[in-house]
């Protein structure tokens, strides 16, 4: 009961880290796309949101952050398999929450936070159920979204190991439903993007855990290892090594797989920790402790990602530029009295999230940061300008 309260406490700070967040941040180019369109199974989940709790960052954000808290209870309950200790599955939930690809994933309207938790709820149900009770949900997740076409992958990978017939043929089955539906993106000039794709898991598990799980992965490779999880991560991770070796990966789609491995990490960790002397854990406790500031750091980078723009001299250089001024931007046009205009694409979506609609009466055209030309919009933080833009009204007869 004591680590149930534990697991409630923590879910609920990290609830409220998330619901604050929200009013820090803006919509996003890719967001807006999302919203406005590509119809998506998740686009339908988000307005469905919005039309409960009003046009607002909130509303936007309350799906993937239910997600999130989904997600990280299902792991808990997951890990009951492979973490005898109550304690450790608490640990491994705190790990998750501050994963900073599993923040962006709980604060960014993308297909990743869905992803995440699709395959912990087809982990938690195949523990519970017979294997073939849980095919009605992989159906579902063939129809609901392309991301899921690795899992069946997986999968079908998996049953030809386990040597049964029925089930390696239905995901082969769900593996061409979701190309027939979704197309599958191996296409143009091959160019290799394979030291930019580790690159970018490493900023998603941070460098420390991505090198132990692809390490729990490869000595799984080793040791013959039978899980379901490690064909369905070791499978997506092969997958998008060699996909990037011709082309831009989608990580938001293969990290997911990767982060369902962290029961496995977690596992051989804590085995490999106790079989050990007191004498000799000393490394695996300085191991941890590393990776574990490691997380805080990027965890702290993440939530508090504004400040850096102190420290660049160009703004847009920010890894998180896309996600900030559109708000700002439609308060300070509002304060103006004005409430329609005409802009580039991606501003002109965002805006409209925020109740700023086109038309030709006005137009807004952004001046670069380091240009003399005059302006009448200023987006700032802390004296730091951010964007400048002028709004010319024209006189339309």
């Amino acid at each position: 009961m004591k680590y149930r309260i534990i697991l409630f406490i923590i879910l609920g700070f990290d609830a409220l880290i998330l619901f604050f967040q929200t009013s820090q941040i803006s919509i996003s180019p890719s967001e807006a796309a999302l919203l406005y369109e590509h119809t998506s199974f998740l686009q339908k989940l988000v307005k469905f949101s919005l039309n409960i709790f009003g046009q607002n960052d909130f509303g936007l954000r309350f799906v993937m952050i239910l997600f999130h808290l989904s997600s990280a209870w299902l792991l808990y309950q997951i890990s009951v398999r492979y973490l005898k200790l109550q304690r450790n599955r608490l640990w491994l939930v705190v790990v998750f929450v501050l994963l900073p690809g599993v923040i962006s994933a709980a604060l960014v309207v993308s297909h990743a936070g869905l992803i995440i938790f699709g395959l912990f709820l087809y982990i938690y149900l195949s523990q519970k159920l017979n294997d073939y009770y849980v095919c009605t949900l992989l159906f579902a997740y063939a129809l609901l979204d392309a991301g899921f076409i690795y899992l069946f992958l997986g999968l079908a990978i998996y049953y030809i190991f386990q040597k049964n017939k029925i089930l390696i043929f239905y995901n082969l089955f769900l593996v061409g439903l979701s190309i027939y539906i979704y197309g599958l993106n191996i296409s143009g000039v091959p160019s290799g993007h394979f030291l930019d794709t580790i690159g970018v898991y490493s900023a998603i598990f941070t460098p420390i855990i991505f090198i132990y799980l692809f390490y729990i992965l490869y000595r799984g490779y080793l040791n013959d290892e039978s899980d379901k999880i490690w064909y369905i991560a070791s499978t997506a991770l092969l997958f998008s090594l060699l996909l990037s070796f011709r082309q831009r990966v989608e990580i938001e789609l293969f990290a997911p797989y990767l982060i369902l491995a962290l029961p496995l990490a977690a596992k051989t960790f804590a085995h490999s920790y106790r079989v050990r002397l007191k004498n000799f854990r000393k490394r695996y406790r300085a191991i941890f402790v590393l990776a574990f500031v490691f997380l805080i750091f990027n965890t702290l980078l993440v939530l508090f990602n504004k400040e850096l723009y102190l420290l660049l001299d160009n703004p847009k250089k920010h890894f998180a530029y896309k996600m900030h001024i559109a708000k700002e931007l439609a308060n300070k046009l509002k304060a103006m009295n004005i409430f329609c205009l005409t802009t580039n694409k991606d501003m002109q979506s965002r805006l409209k999230f925020y109740s700023i609609n086109k038309c030709d009466k006005n137009i807004l055209k952004e001046i670069e940061l380091d240009s003399n030309q005059k302006n009448n919009v200023t987006i700032s933080y802390k004296n730091k300008v951010l964007y400048r833009a002028n709004v010319t009204k024209l006189n339309n007869k």
